[in-house]
Protein backbone atom coordinates (compact mmCIF):
# COMPACT_ATOMS: atom_id res chain seq x y z
CA UNK A 1 0.00 0.00 0.00
CA UNK A 2 1.47 3.51 -0.85
CA UNK A 3 0.71 5.69 1.72
CA UNK A 4 0.98 9.49 0.52
CA UNK A 5 1.84 12.45 3.21
CA UNK A 6 -1.19 14.77 3.45
CA UNK A 7 -0.96 18.34 2.48
CA UNK A 8 -1.27 19.23 6.28
CA UNK A 9 0.12 16.24 7.88
CA UNK A 10 2.97 16.22 10.33
CA UNK A 11 5.72 13.56 10.16
CA UNK A 12 3.85 12.29 13.08
CA UNK A 13 0.74 12.08 11.73
CA UNK A 14 1.43 10.85 8.60
CA UNK A 15 3.23 7.55 10.82
CA UNK A 16 -0.04 7.32 13.04
CA UNK A 17 -2.03 6.79 9.83
CA UNK A 18 0.83 3.76 8.64
CA UNK A 19 0.66 2.68 11.85
CA UNK A 20 -3.01 2.17 11.77
CA UNK A 21 -2.86 0.42 8.27
CA UNK A 22 0.03 -2.13 9.94
CA UNK A 23 -2.12 -3.13 12.95
CA UNK A 24 -4.79 -4.21 10.73
CA UNK A 25 -2.75 -6.72 9.23
CA UNK A 26 -1.22 -4.88 6.16
CA UNK A 27 2.86 -4.95 6.28
CA UNK A 28 3.18 -3.70 2.67
CA UNK A 29 3.33 -0.12 3.30
CA UNK A 30 4.85 2.03 1.52
CA UNK A 31 5.46 6.02 2.62
CA UNK A 32 5.46 8.71 -0.12
CA UNK A 33 6.69 12.07 0.57
CA UNK A 34 5.23 14.10 -2.45
CA UNK A 35 5.20 17.57 -0.76
CA UNK A 36 3.10 20.00 1.98
CA UNK A 37 1.63 22.83 1.54
CA UNK A 38 3.41 25.76 2.81
CA UNK A 39 3.04 29.79 1.86
CA UNK A 40 5.59 29.33 -1.29
CA UNK A 41 4.04 29.40 -4.23
CA UNK A 42 6.64 29.04 -6.87
CA UNK A 43 5.70 25.14 -6.84
CA UNK A 44 2.81 23.26 -6.69
CA UNK A 45 3.93 22.09 -2.83
CA UNK A 46 7.43 21.53 -0.76
CA UNK A 47 8.92 18.78 -1.35
CA UNK A 48 9.52 17.78 2.47
CA UNK A 49 13.38 16.35 2.15
CA UNK A 50 13.54 16.47 5.55
CA UNK A 51 11.08 14.01 6.70
CA UNK A 52 13.26 11.28 4.56
CA UNK A 53 16.14 11.23 7.41
CA UNK A 54 13.29 11.26 10.14
CA UNK A 55 11.56 8.62 8.91
CA UNK A 56 14.52 6.58 8.34
CA UNK A 57 15.29 7.35 12.27
CA UNK A 58 11.77 6.80 13.15
CA UNK A 59 10.40 3.88 10.92
CA UNK A 60 11.63 0.43 9.35
CA UNK A 61 9.24 1.83 6.60
CA UNK A 62 10.65 1.98 2.72
CA UNK A 63 10.22 5.90 2.06
CA UNK A 64 9.99 6.96 -1.33
CA UNK A 65 9.12 10.67 -3.07
CA UNK A 66 7.27 12.58 -5.80
CA UNK A 67 8.89 15.09 -7.23
CA UNK A 68 6.09 15.43 -9.76
CA UNK A 69 3.72 16.13 -8.17
CA UNK A 70 5.10 18.52 -5.44
CA UNK A 71 6.28 20.89 -8.52
CA UNK A 72 3.76 20.70 -10.55
CA UNK A 73 5.88 22.21 -13.25
CA UNK A 74 8.43 19.49 -15.20
CA UNK A 75 11.43 22.21 -15.01
CA UNK A 76 11.99 21.59 -11.50
CA UNK A 77 11.04 17.71 -11.17
CA UNK A 78 15.06 16.47 -11.67
CA UNK A 79 16.64 18.85 -9.55
CA UNK A 80 14.20 17.73 -6.54
CA UNK A 81 14.14 13.99 -7.57
CA UNK A 82 17.64 14.10 -7.05
CA UNK A 83 17.74 16.26 -3.80
CA UNK A 84 14.96 13.73 -2.68
CA UNK A 85 17.56 10.66 -3.51
CA UNK A 86 20.74 12.30 -2.41
CA UNK A 87 18.60 12.72 1.22
CA UNK A 88 18.17 8.75 1.27
CA UNK A 89 14.65 8.23 -0.62
CA UNK A 90 14.20 4.43 -1.45
CA UNK A 91 12.59 5.50 -4.52
CA UNK A 92 10.65 8.06 -6.84
CA UNK A 93 7.40 8.30 -8.59
CA UNK A 94 7.87 10.54 -11.65
CA UNK A 95 5.03 11.58 -14.80
CA UNK A 96 6.51 10.54 -18.24
CA UNK A 97 4.51 11.18 -21.30
CA UNK A 98 5.54 11.37 -24.98
CA UNK A 99 3.97 14.28 -25.45
CA UNK A 100 2.60 16.24 -22.03
CA UNK A 101 0.70 18.73 -24.17
CA UNK A 102 -1.71 15.33 -25.24
CA UNK A 103 -1.69 13.73 -21.16
CA UNK A 104 -5.05 13.37 -19.76
CA UNK A 105 -3.87 14.89 -16.98
CA UNK A 106 -0.76 15.93 -15.13
CA UNK A 107 0.73 16.95 -18.50
CA UNK A 108 2.51 20.15 -16.96
CA UNK A 109 4.30 18.35 -14.78
CA UNK A 110 5.05 14.95 -17.52
CA UNK A 111 8.88 14.41 -18.28
CA UNK A 112 9.21 13.58 -21.75
CA UNK A 113 10.86 10.66 -22.00
CA UNK A 114 14.49 11.73 -23.61
CA UNK A 115 14.66 13.86 -20.32
CA UNK A 116 13.45 11.21 -18.10
CA UNK A 117 16.11 8.75 -19.30
CA UNK A 118 19.03 11.76 -18.34
CA UNK A 119 17.08 11.71 -15.30
CA UNK A 120 17.39 8.06 -14.22
CA UNK A 121 21.21 8.42 -15.50
CA UNK A 122 21.88 11.08 -13.08
CA UNK A 123 20.23 9.66 -9.79
CA UNK A 124 22.83 6.25 -10.70
CA UNK A 125 25.14 8.58 -9.93
CA UNK A 126 23.80 9.57 -7.02
CA UNK A 127 22.65 6.39 -5.83
CA UNK A 128 25.93 4.53 -6.34
CA UNK A 129 27.99 7.66 -4.13
CA UNK A 130 25.30 6.25 -1.10
CA UNK A 131 26.53 2.94 -2.36
CA UNK A 132 22.69 1.88 -2.76
CA UNK A 133 21.25 0.27 -6.10
CA UNK A 134 19.15 1.88 -8.35
CA UNK A 135 16.74 -0.06 -10.95
CA UNK A 136 14.04 1.63 -13.04
CA UNK A 137 10.39 -0.12 -12.79
CA UNK A 138 8.12 1.58 -15.33
CA UNK A 139 4.05 1.25 -15.98
CA UNK A 140 5.42 -0.69 -19.22
CA UNK A 141 7.18 -3.06 -17.21
CA UNK A 142 4.42 -3.94 -15.16
CA UNK A 143 1.93 -4.76 -17.41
Amino acid sequence: MLLKRGLAASVKDWLLSAEYVLSQGNRGVILCERGIKTFEDSVRYTLDITSIPVLQSWTHLPVIIDPSHAAGKRDYVPAIAAAGMAAGAHGLIVEVHYCPSEAQCDGPQALLPETFKELMQQLRKIAAIFNKEFSEVSEAARA
